[in-house]
């Protein structure tokens, strides 16, 4: 998991990470700790002149052994409000992982832990384990044990800008699928909403293509009736409803956010650089138009507000350049939609003809002639109360042998 992309909090508009070798001072001073909230105890904080051991011991509950497991600590891979991403090794193994240590306040249970651990699937980044560890000040630290993913969607995208190039359309499919699919996953069965999806939260393997979400810092399990913050989600990828002010917003963020992430991988840039809140908007009216009371009332009906510039909405088919397949337009478009509830759902996303070169049994990765990553190996819990005839669609012929418990 290289860069757990980390922000500088919601207002980060890019989201662009911070990537420093220094380890923090607080890893030299660490606590001998238990604690029955975590899965782990901790901590040793022995320095060494290659970097610095951590030693958590997992288990020991329930009958089961305790292991122990020593991490060398070996460079920060991203750092923002939450605190900060460190890459190290497992010394007993030799696995590399990815180290996210937040502050933790004692008195609250921390979000990103309890929503990993509800989560278990091919396109979300794996939680190994967690432990807590406290500095010489006693401040406490959860720090969540990660699986590691060399890759960044935003970087692979800055590497075909370097190169003045596009992305090859088969890995914008490939991307966009799995998003689709995490979210599909996240959404349907459990409820949780990301909050912030953007290239940086977008980890890629680069030699398999296989998508993993990550940071979810700011995800949430969203009941209706229940009030959320609307200011959330960086900025560039922020849904119109969410700069109107809602609360009562509902998992289709997301929706915008991945559409956003779409036409970025399309363009090669972000489709709605807004350099603030308001300019956001401005950015956003300026493609698909002002929107009218109907939709505003849509995306927040306590917004009372209704001065806007009255702008027509731009052909979408313009924003692209002439090559493009109308695939990729059509399915861009069925994401930014003003009205939540007009927005495609992944799983309709997934569905969609676009995808239809990842169905065909002979698809392979350019250059290296190799499979794609896995996309049809859904577990009966992904596709709980899906229509059989979506099923039919989203799972081609040749791969139904990978899910013998439809019987289709």
């Amino acid at each position: 998991m290289a860069s757990m992309a980390p922000t500088s909090g919601p207002n980060n508009a890019g989201g662009s990470s911070l990537s420093v070798d220094r380890l923090p001072d607080e890893m030299n001073d660490m606590h001998i700790r238990d604690d029955k909230e975590v899965e782990a105890t901790v901590i040793d904080g022995n320095e060494t002149e290659t970097g610095h051991i951590i030693v958590t011991t997992i288990g020991g509950r329930n009958g089961q052994p305790k292991q122990t497991i020593s991490y060398m600590a070996e460079r920060v891979i991203g750092h923002g409000s939450f605190g900060v991403v460190f890459q190290a090794k497992s010394l007993e193994t030799g696995e590399t992982v990815a180290i996210k240590k937040v502050l933790q306040d004692k008195r609250y249970k921390n979000r990103e832990l309890q929503t990993m651990r509800l989560l278990d699937h091919p396109n979300v980044v794996c939680l190994k384990h967690c432990f807590f560890s406290t500095t010489v000040k006693e401040e406490p630290y959860l720090n969540l044990v990660l699986e590691y993913v060399p890759e960044t969607v935003h970087r692979v995208i800055q590497h075909y800008n370097k190169m003045n190039q596009r992305m090859p359309l088969i890995y914008v499919k490939l991307y966009m699928y799995q998003i689709c699919r995490a979210l599909a996953y996240m959404h349907g069965g459990i409820g949780v909403c990301h909050r912030d999806i953007k290239p940086q939260n977008l980890l890629v393997n680069p030699h398999t293509h296989q998508l993993k979400i990550c940071d979810f810092g700011s995800a949430k399990v969203l009941v209706k009736g229940e009030p959320n913050i609307s200011y959330i989600c960086s900025r560039y990828y922020r849904a119109p409803e969410l700069i109107f002010g809602a609360t009562e917003y509902t998992t289709a963020i997301d929706i915008w956010s991945a559409g956003c992430v779409l036409a970025e991988l399309l363009l090669g840039q972000p489709l709605f650089p807004g350099d603030s809140g308001v300019n956001q908007l401005v950015e956003i009216i300026k493609i698909l138009g002002t929107p009218t009371r109907e939709e505003i009332k849509c995306m927040n009906p306590k917004y009372k507000e209704f001065k806007f510039p009255q702008m027509k909405a731009h052909p979408w088919h313009k924003i692209f350049h002439k090559r493009m397949p109308p695939l990729a337009v059509d399915l861009v478009s069925r994401l930014l939609q003003y009205s939540p509830k007009l927005r495609s759902t992944a799983l309709e996303a997934l569905i969609h003809p676009f995808f239809n070169e990842l169905r065909d049994p002979n698809a392979r990765l350019p250059n290296s002639g190799r499979c794609l990553p896995p996309l049809f190996n859904f577990k009966p819990h992904e596709l709980k109360g899906v229509p059989v005839e979506i099923v039919a669609k989203l799972i081609p012929e040749h791969a139904r042998k990978q899910c013998t418990f439809l019987g289709l």
